[in-house]
């Protein structure tokens, strides 16, 4: 990178930066992204969080390292010294502020990057102080993570209060699978390769499905989870951004403003999923008590002790109406305590419109593209081919691996990059988080006018029959990782 800087943390001590945030910049510190002259500054709100601070997250480090990555004691030594503690909390002006500002100021040629590993509720008061500190410039960037309100009111306030003290341009709002390799990996799959250019839209694409599943329950999140719900803290903003990727019209160039241009007109046109049509287009779950992974693991309403009609599965059948994509299908599902962790787009195409093999010599199923962002990372393409064993004529199904058989990086070690940098194009826009908003609140309200309680499923199992029902009325069944490949 060309710039010196200095990032800090707020919230340096809690869940996301231990487990996220701190083995990225470690990844980063390994591999030589980050200048020598780079900082970590790490605030924490308690004193005891700071108490034996390195000889813990060491110890989390190792735990949290998989894969290709190996934790090096002399590397480790080597990224430790860049980390500067300091005891802070964000919505008290104390004296704390100053002695931040000191950090800074000793090196105030360097850009700044300020991570809100916080609440939202305490953005606001955040960048007020950073301001009325005198920490913000024009070389100042914020990162904010999701969830960014709890509705489009919310979220524009939100948005207007940071506004304030940041212009939009140095407002980087992260969505970590915008920095999945694999999802980098689709935007050259369309735009690099007259193939597939010449096969995305509706004339030979059938339907599209884009799917989120975890295996985990509530882990810790009981209250904050309790009031959002699986449409509110994964469809509002992975899934449609998954959609956007899927369906945007190519970019004149792949710069922030023309990606998020074009982003923004696929929000813009997705049909509103209107009051009578919420039986059909739309399904809210709930997990009860059932057996994942050969063990027994508690419902929901267990695990939250206490009732509750939050849905922790949604399924969706949406429209977008334009050219491109008029009358195509795209089911969007996620989902708590389901059968195995994955997310994956699934591009199904038509099937052929004329036969010309015996119906001896096999089915002809169609071509299928999957895209698969976790676990493993791949993109595949199934295609129909003759059984090279075989004398006769008989077709089977060949799927081809699209991709290298090699680690890909990490999601939050390519944005915390990439907002060091100052490049902005994986980020959310202030505008798609307001058109996002605009088409969720709609199914939100109508199913509170409705007072319908969510479908029981089982945990470990892929969510409730109603979901199935949703696409099997349309004559399609859901594509889940492991089974129907």
């Amino acid at each position: 990178m060309s710039n010196k800087t200095d990032i800090v943390i707020f919230g340096g001590t809690g869940d996301l930066s231990e487990r996220k945030l701190i083995p990225a910049l470690f990844r980063a510190h390994q591999a030589g992204s980050l200048q020598t002259e780079c900082r970590i500054i790490i605030t924490a709100r308690q004193a005891n969080d700071l108490e034996n601070y390195f000889d813990k997250l060491g110890s989390k480090l190792e735990s949290y390292l998989s894969g290709e990555d190996v934790f090096s004691q002399e590397v480790w030594e080597s990224f430790k010294a860049r980390i500067v503690t300091l005891l802070l909390d964000v919505s008290c002006d104390d004296e704390q502020w100053q002695e931040l500002a000191n950090i800074l100021d000793a090196e105030s040629d360097h850009h700044r990057v300020y991570y809100l590993a916080i609440p939202p509720g305490v953005f606001s008061v955040c960048c007020r102080l950073l301001s009325e500190h005198g920490l913000c410039n024009e070389n100042s960037r914020v990162v904010v993570e999701k969830p960014l309100g709890y509705d489009e009111a919310s979220a524009e306030s939100i948005n207007e209060d940071i506004a304030q003290f940041f212009p939009e341009n140095n407002i980087y709002r992260i969505d970590h699978y915008l920095g999945k390799e694999t999802v980098q990996n689709l935007l050259a799959l369309r735009f690099a390769n007259q193939i597939f250019a010449q096969l995305w839209d509706g004339r030979a694409i059938d339907h599209v499905q884009i799917s989120i599943s975890e295996t985990v329950g509530l882990e810790g999140r009981v209250s904050f989870y309790d009031e959002v719900g699986a449409l509110r803290d994964m469809v509002q903003n992975h899934l449609l951004q998954l959609l956007c990727l899927v369906a945007m019209e190519p970019p004149n160039k792949l710069d922030a403003n023309s990606i998020r241009s074009e982003k923004i007109k696929v929000l813009e046109a997705l049909r509103p999923i209107l009051p009578e049509d919420m039986g059909q287009q739309t399904v809210r779950g709930q997990y009860v008590a059932g057996e994942q992974s050969g063990e027994m693991v508690p419902g929901y309403l267990e695990e939250l002790n206490g009732g509750s009609e939050t849905e922790t599965f949604v399924a969706l059948k949406c429209f977008i109406d334009n050219w491109r994509w008029s009358e195509v299908p795209f089911y969007l599902r996620t989902g708590k305590r389901l059968k195995q962790r994955c997310a994956e787009i699934i591009i199904q195409f038509k099937t052929i419109p004329h036969r010309v093999y015996e119906e001896s010599a096999g089915n002809i199923d169609p071509n299928r593209l999957v895209i698969r962002l976790q676990e493993e990372e791949l993109i595949q393409l199934t295609i129909t081919s003759k059984n090279m064993q075989s004398m006769g004529v008989e077709l089977e199904p060949v799927t081809l691996n699209l991709n290298y058989n090699k680690p890909h990086g990490d999601a939050y070690m390519r944005l915390l990059m990439d907002a060091v940098k100052g490049d902005p194009a994986l980020f959310i826009h202030r505008d798609e988080v307001r058109s996002a908003w605009r088409w969720i609140d709609p199914i939100i309200n109508s199913w509170a006018e409705k007072k319908q309680s969510p479908h029981l499923y089982r945990a470990g199992s892929w969510g409730p029959e109603a979901a199935n029902e949703l696409i099997r009325r349309d004559g399609r069944i859901w594509f889940n990782a492991g089974e129907n490949q």
